[in-house]
């Protein structure tokens, strides 16, 4: 599978990487970190990383802003995403040739190349997995950005190594990231300090969660976050606050938006997943998210976690 990929890699002159919507690091850090091998290594390819930046994530790195010509007769390789309506910039079928590169379900098989791996912790490390070919078998470089953000990416997705994705490979793959040159100390601030308004809105959660059989949640309002002065994307950092609860399996956090209410759910054990794509989403077995459009809803996704 490597091998196919690096092929078309050095097929074509142009290529155009995504990633899913609402990013989080290995979103940004599987896209633009390949972005940043390519471009280190192909200096005379026109490269591109698209999709609609988050703030929250300036400190990694920010997508382009690209035009429609950037598409054609250009490789698109999607990365972390696992259906095409999550894919962020909906011009990828405007290429010439799709990639798709994941870590989770295959349920949507999108793509001419379809390389999944559901064992990896997150797509940063399955970047890392095709960089390390690329090194033994075309002489890639890896430059310390980019090795910075792959790490940010695995970092993120394994919640520091705690999370059962987590393998004897992750761990591998993470320590030969630490030798390059970046700042561990500063991303890891980057990435968990919040502030003070996220931090009180953390204590709204503690105060406010409900737990049954269980079963916890929360609901955050926009009229909520926005009393706090909370973006939905800063409450959705949040979403693990519950996880040192006794007895807690699983939890879901219901945070609204100007047109839908993200649901996002996670699990101690109970496989979530396919409670999340009855819910007009998807995702890991112990992680996952989901769209709902009223708050009369709630009560749905909260008697199918009950049932499970």
């Amino acid at each position: 599978m490597h091998r196919q990929i690096l092929d078309k890699i050095k097929e074509y002159s142009k290529i155009v990487i995504h990633r899913h919507v609402r990013p989080d690091p290995d979103a940004y850090g599987s896209s633009i970190g390949l972005f940043m091998i390519l471009k280190h290594n192909y200096p005379e390819k026109e490269l591109y990383v698209t999709g609609k930046h988050d703030f929250t994530l300036d400190y990694l790195a920010k997508p382009m802003s690209i035009t429609d010509a950037a598409f054609e007769n250009a490789l698109v390789i999607v990365t972390d995403t696992a259906n095409t309506d999550r894919i962020d910039d909906q011009r990828y079928t405007n290429g010439s040739y799709l990639i798709k590169i994941d870590h989770h379900p295959n349920d949507d098989p999108y793509g001419d190349i379809v390389y999944v791996d559901t064992k990896a912790s997150s797509a940063s490390e399955m970047i890392y997995s095709l960089f390390l070919t690329g090194a033994e078998q075309e002489e890639w470089s890896l430059p310390d950005q980019a090795a910075r953000l792959l790490y940010a990416g695995i970092v993120g997705d394994t919640g520091r190594f705690m999370f059962n994705s987590t393998s004897l490979k992750t761990m591998e793959y993470a320590g030969e990231l630490m030798g390059y040159d970046f700042d561990r100390s500063q991303l890891f601030n980057d990435m968990y300090e919040v502030s003070p308004n996220v931090l009180k809105l953390k204590g709204y959660v503690y105060e406010n969660f409900h737990m049954k059989n269980g079963i916890g949640y929360v609901k955050l309002s926009k009229a909520l976050l926005q009393n706090y002065g909370v973006s939905q994307s800063e409450a959705s950092l949040l979403v693990s606050a519950l996880a040192d609860v006794q007895g807690m399996r699983a939890w879901v956090f219901f945070i609204e938006d100007d047109q839908s209410i993200r649901v996002r759910l996670r699990s101690k054990g109970p496989v979530i997943n396919e409670i999340a794509k009855k819910f007009n989403g998807g995702g890991h077995p112990l992680a996952s998210g989901a769209t709902i459009y009223n708050w009369d809803e709630v009560d749905n996704v909260l008697d199918e976690m009950y049932q499970l």
